[in-house]
């Protein structure tokens, strides 16, 4: 258990394996300073470079070995709010073991992103952070929770804005990590960086492809309904589709210097995207899950505005007042679909039967 030494080979070294052989020529430590030259040199101008502590919101002294940008994936990734994105509905509630949550959606996201950003020569630890932080600040029961929350809010509720805004700030991420995530979807203005529009591509990429993926497993379409334009331009499977897709990002900043794609490539993903509009999330089972979220969240966060007491943390909130109404969304929009139900049925005796109900293919 404490691991092995190998008698005479003149290192004090504990390997893991008893049996181990591999060997790698003693190099230099590759510091954040070292990690910063290499970005410099290798980067293509216009990406996003890292420098010293980064520019947040308090300043930190630099990290010895990691870029700022790699400080900000790694904090994301070890987060709480990242590891909740597993209790959270991606497109319906109660997943089967197949189907995508809100965090294998936001891991996709990543892949995607780092594809395209290793191809143009983009910062990929600026990317891999913004990818996985894309999406923390969705509440439960997926998109519907928006709606949910909105009326609450006289700026209404944005996953965007309020996972940068809210939900990551005890991080103190860099501006360009927080911009990259407030902004990448295609309704808000656009990303200051380029590794932030890539990740917006990446975003609308992955799920288009995963959803449809997902839909087609459950049964409730079928390939063969999927359109001729993108099984012709982009292949059946989502192998398929992501290569193509990515391959058009890459296309098209290689021949035009910006983010995006070509006019043919674009008008099948918008087709996919339609499609999947159509035939999954506003089909009537889904309409009627999202409706049940609705229900229960608005009134998770009306019970909590009137006894703010039971808020976690909170003993001097005023019921509803602003500050109650906020620290509510906060806390419902911070739970997994499953903790945020059980609440419902805990504290409102909420009738399970009005719950969100998981998918059916046989409606």
């Amino acid at each position: 258990m404490a691991g092995h030494q190998t008698p005479g080979d003149g290192t004090p070294v504990v390997r893991a394996h008893r049996d181990s052989t591999a060997l790698i020529a003693p190099p230099r430590p590759l510091t954040r300073e070292a990690r910063e030259e290499i970005e410099a040199a290798t980067l293509t101008p216009g990406a996003t470079l890292a420098s010293g502590a980064g520019d947040r919101a308090r300043p930190e002294e630099p990290d010895p070995e990691r870029t700022c940008f790699e400080r900000d994936r790694d904090r994301i990734l070890h987060s709480t709010a990242f590891r909740r994105l597993a209790g959270k509905t991606q497109v319906v509630v109660w997943p089967d073991d197949h189907q995508r949550t809100r965090l294998t959606h936001a891991m996709e996201v990543m892949q995607v992103a780092s594809s395209i950003a290793r191809g143009i020569g983009a910062n990929v630890a600026l990317t891999e952070a913004i990818a996985l932080g894309h999406d923390c600040g969705h509440g439960p029961g997926g998109h519907a929770s928006e709606d949910a929350f909105d009326t609450f809010l006289p700026e209404g509720y944005d996953h965007g804005p309020w996972g940068a805004d809210v939900v990551l700030t005890p991080l103190n991420l860099c501006s360009q990590t927080l911009d990259g995530i407030r902004n990448h979807s295609w309704s808000r203005p656009a990303p200051a960086t380029v590794e932030g529009e890539i990740v917006s591509w990446a975003d609308r990429i992955a799920y288009c492809a995963h959803d449809l993926e997902d839909a087609i497993r459950a049964g409730i379409i079928s390939a063969e309904d999927v359109p001729a334009e993108v099984l012709r331009r982009c292949g059946r499977s989502q192998r398929e589709q992501l290569g193509t897709f990515i391959r058009a990002v890459i296309g098209s900043v290689v021949q035009h210097g910006r983010v995006g794609m070509d006019a043919e490539t674009a008008h099948a993903l918008a087709s996919l995207r339609a499609f999947n509009y159509e035939r999954i999330y506003t089909r009537p089972a889904s309409v009627a899950q999202a409706r049940a979220v609705v229900r229960v969240l608005h009134a998770l966060v009306e019970h909590l505005v009137d006894r703010p007491e039971l808020l976690p943390g909170q003993t001097a909130l005023d019921a509803g007042s602003e500050e109650a109404v906020r620290a509510a969304v906060t806390w419902v929009g911070g739970m997994t679909d499953r903790y945020a139900f059980e609440t419902a049925v805990r504290l409102l005796d909420w009738d399970r039967d009005d719950l969100p109900q998981g998918i059916d293919a046989t409606e």
